[in-house]
């Protein structure tokens, strides 16, 4: 049987960065799928890993981050998302929640082999992470209701590569863990 982590992508977030006016109405509508998942995932005792970008801030810990984005004018996104005491968090530095971070080694060590991916940016973040999931022999799941995106249109084209070419589980929220 198959071993699940929720991972939260890059919701972690001050959206002080360039495409962050087209990426917040798609944010406000994802905040509360995303935290329905999470009241879900750890009623079922699911591993839930937080796996943001650090925004350049290499001093900072992701204690800071989160300190930041609360108290950031779009605290209120951030807010029904924190990590509870028993999340894990991992730091990343570029789209991918692989690529020079310990999550491969985290999630090994925990025999976890199968991802239910959210966050942010569906064709960005969440597209190079179900890519890089799915090389290194992980199932990917993506609710596609608890992603949020920038362009619409490429993201619907991101979920359709997901799921045609790294067989990745596209669904909806409330056909997980049923």
């Amino acid at each position: 049987m198959s071993k699940t982590a929720l991972l939260v992508i890059d919701m972690i977030n001050t959206y002080g960065h360039k495409d962050a006016d087209l990426l917040l109405p798609s944010a406000r509508t994802v905040v509360p799928v995303v935290t329905d998942l999470l009241r879900r995932a750890r009623d079922l005792s699911v591993p839930v890993i937080y796996v943001n970008d650090n925004f350049g801030e290499w001093r900072s810990h992701h204690g800071e981050l989160l300190q930041e984005a609360l108290n950031g004018p779009h605290g209120s996104l951030v807010d029904p998302l924190k990590p509870d005491g028993d999340s894990l968090f991992v730091l990343k530095a570029r789209h991918s929640v692989f690529f020079e971070t310990p999550l491969e080694y985290l999630l090994r060590q925990q025999n976890i082999d199968q991802l239910v991916l959210t966050g942010q940016v569906t064709e960005q973040c969440v597209l190079y992470s179900a890519l890089d999931a799915h090389i290194r022999h992980f199932e990917v799941i993506v609710p596609e209701d608890a992603v949020a995106h920038i362009h619409e249109d490429l993201a619907q084209a991101a979920l359709q590569m997901m799921e045609r070419n790294m067989g990745a589980r596209v669904c909806r929220s409330e056909d997980l863990w049923k």
